[in-house]
């Protein structure tokens, strides 16, 4: 059975930090995409960073540049999301995904509210 399972969120004041962990397990971690997506109130669902299987290379979208990373762990079935300086435009539910060809994954969320 496939299960994404995030943790990691919370409440935070603007300027601060979350990491957030994606535990995967049913499907060969390893050979999947890794995504982390969000989804703010009233707002669609956008892609937030990418982290490839083969080669480990990383790809943000233009919001998030320089304030957070995406990391892997292939031996423990993890994906991470290290979020600094955050900003109230961070506050969203967000999503592990995982990708390989037609086999497309999501978790259930975890919330971040970046607030004073």
């Amino acid at each position: 059975q496939v299960q994404l399972v995030e943790s990691g969120g919370g409440l935070v004041q603007p300027g601060g930090s979350l990491r957030l962990s994606c535990a995967a397990s049913g499907f060969t971690f390893s050979t999947y995409t890794m995504r982390w997506y969000r989804q703010a109130p009233g707002k669609e669902r956008e892609l937030v960073a990418n982290i490839i299987s083969a080669t480990g290379s990383t790809n943000y979208a233009d919001s998030v540049k320089g304030r957070f990373t995406i990391s892997r762990d292939n031996a423990k079935n993890r994906v991470y999301l290290q979020m600094n300086n955050l900003k109230p435009d961070d506050t969203a539910v967000y999503y592990c995904n995982a990708l390989y060809y037609a086999n497309n994954y999501w978790g259930k969320g975890t919330l971040v509210t970046v607030s004073s």
